[in-house]
C-alpha cells in the first residue's frame, strides 16, 4: 500500500528532538514524531513518599494530559470534571513502567523523579512518543545532579500495526484509526520487551504476524535509540 505521506512500510516518522525546550525544568526535550509533538520534562525532588521514608531508595512517577487543542476537536481540560479519564490513567502508568524498568533506585536515593509529558498535538503514537521523550528529559536531568548511573539501560517505545493487509511502523492517525492490528512496543535498549500492547481491531492475528511485527518494532527502536543518545548528549536546543 501508498503511505499518504510517501514512507516506506518500515519507515519512521521525521524525529526532531529541541533538548532544553523549557529553561525551568531540570531535564526537558520537545519530542516531535512526525505531526506528534510532545513536551517532556523531568523535575528530581528531594523525599520520597511518606511510605516509602526510611528505605534508602527513590521513586519514580509520570503523568501525562492531552493539551486542548492538540485534536482536531478540542479535549476538555480533565481538571474541569475533576478526575482523570481511564485512557490517561492507563498512558501514564505506562510511561511509569517503562521507566522504572530500566532505573536503579539505590542509586537514586532518597528523591522523586517526576516526568511531565503534555501532548502539544496529537497525530497517532502520542504513548510511544511519550515514554521516548520522557527518558530522555529523565537522563539529561539525572545527568545535571550526577546521577546518570541511576539508569542501567535506555528505554523506547514505537507503535506498529497491520493496515489494509500490511505490517507497518510507527502508525500516524488515520493509519491506526484503519488498523486491523495495533500494537504498542517497549523495549530497553538491549533488545527486552517491557511492554507489548496488541489488540486485533478486527480480525484476529497470527503468532507469525505478531513475531513479524515485533521484529518491525525492535527494528524502529533502534533508530529511535539512536536519536535519543543525541538528544541526551547535546548541549541546549
Amino acid at each position: 500500500m501508498s503511505r499518504a505521506d510517501g514512507r516506506r512500510a518500515d519507515e519512521l516518522r521525521p524525529l526532531d528532538l529541541q533538548p532544553d525546550f523549557l529553561e525551568q525544568p531540570h531535564g526537558c526535550v520537545l519530542w516531535a514524531q512526525g505531526k506528534t509533538v510532545v513536551l517532556c520534562t523531568a523535575t528530581i525532588d528531594d523525599g520520597v513518599p511518606r511510605w516509602m521514608s526510611g528505605r534508602g531508595v527513590g521513586w519514580m512517577t509520570a503523568e501525562y494530559s492531552l493539551l486542548p487543542a492538540s485534536t482536531g476537536d478540542r479535549t476538555a481540560r480533565e481538571a474541569r470534571t475533576g478526575r482523570q479519564q481511564g485512557r490517561t490513567i492507563e498512558i501514564q502508568r505506562l510511561i511509569g513502567r517503562a521507566v522504572r524498568a530500566v532505573c536503579d533506585f539505590e542509586a537514586l536515593g532518597e528523591r522523586t523523579l517526576w516526568l511531565d509529558c503534555d501532548v502539544l498535538q496529537a497525530d497517532g503514537g502520542t504513548r510511544c512518543a511519550a515514554v521516548s521523550g520522557a527518558y530522555v528529559a529523565a537522563r539529561r536531568a539525572l545527568e545535571r545532579f550526577g546521577l546518570a548511573k541511576v539508569f542501567r539501560d535506555s528505554v523506547a517505545a514505537v507503535s506498529v500495526g497491520i493496515v489494509a493487509g500490511e505490517a507497518l511502523l510507527d502508525l500516524d492517525y488515520s493509519e491506526d484509526s484503519t488498523a486491523d492490528v495495533d500494537l504498542n512496543v517497549v523495549m530497553t535498549g538491549d533488545g527486552r520487551l517491557v511492554e507489548v500492547q496488541a489488540t486485533a481491531e478486527r480480525d484476529p492475528f497470527s503468532r507469525d504476524q505478531l513475531d513479524d511485527l515485533l521484529e518491525l518494532a525492535a527494528a524502529g527502536i533502534g533508530l529511535i535509540r539512536e536519536e535519543q543518545v543525541r538528544g541526551v548528549e547535546a548541549v541546549g536546543g
